[in-house]
C-alpha cells in the first residue's frame, strides 16, 4: 500500500522502512534504480518496469520495452503521455504499421528503392533520386535482397511485380 500511494504522489506518512522487503524499500526511499535491479533480480518485470518509470528518458524508454513485451498496453500508453509530459524523447518499439502491413516487411524507403530497382536504375542514379548517399542506397538495396529472398536486383524486381508489390 505504501508504494501505490508512493508512486501515485497521495499524501502519506512512510512509516520506518527497514521491515520492508528490498525492493519496495528501494523505491520508497526514491532509488527507482536500485527497486528497479531488486524486481528484476526477483524476475518481476512488470514492477521493474514500474520502477523503471520513475526514472530519466532511458530508463523509461526500458520500462516502455517491458511493457510492451508484456502486453500491457494501457500501462504503456500512460507511460507514453507521461514521458511526454515529462519531455522525453519516446523512443519508437517495433517497426512502423506500413513496414508491418508489407507483405514482406520492407520500410517505406525499400519500397522507394525497389520502385528504382525496378526501373533499371543503378545504385548511383538512385541515390541522386532519393536525395541520399550511394552507400545508403547500397544498405538499402541488400536489404531488398535479402527481404524478397532475391539473389539479384532483377529477380527483386520480378518477385517484387508478381507479389503486386510494384
Amino acid at each position: 500500500m505504501y508504494l501505490w500511494l508512493a508512486r501515485l504522489e497521495a499524501e502519506r506518512t512512510t512509516p520506518e522502512l527497514t521491515w520492508f522487503p528490498e525492493p519496495y524499500r528501494h523505491e520508497l526511499s526514491g532509488d527507482w534504480a536500485k527497486g528497479a535491479a531488486a524486481w528484476e533480480q526477483r524476475n518481476a518485470p512488470y514492477d521493474q518496469a514500474l520502477a523503471l518509470a520513475f526514472g530519466d528518458a532511458e530508463a523509461c524508454n526500458q520500462a516502455l520495452a517491458i511493457l510492451e513485451r508484456l502486453g500491457a498496453a494501457p500501462v504503456a500508453e500512460a507511460l507514453r503521455r507521461e514521458m511526454r509530459r515529462r519531455g522525453f524523447a519516446v523512443r519508437r518499439l517495433g517497426p512502423r504499421q506500413s513496414t508491418s502491413a508489407n507483405p514482406v516487411g520492407l520500410t517505406r524507403r525499400q519500397m522507394d528503392v525497389l520502385r528504382l530497382l525496378d526501373e533499371g536504375l543503378t545504385n548511383g542514379e538512385i541515390a541522386e533520386r532519393l536525395f541520399v548517399s550511394p552507400k545508403t542506397v547500397d544498405h538499402h538495396v541488400s536489404a531488398v535482397l535479402a527481404k524478397l529472398e532475391a539473389e539479384s536486383r532483377g529477380q527483386a524486381a520480378a518477385k517484387a511485380r508478381s507479389l503486386r508489390l510494384i
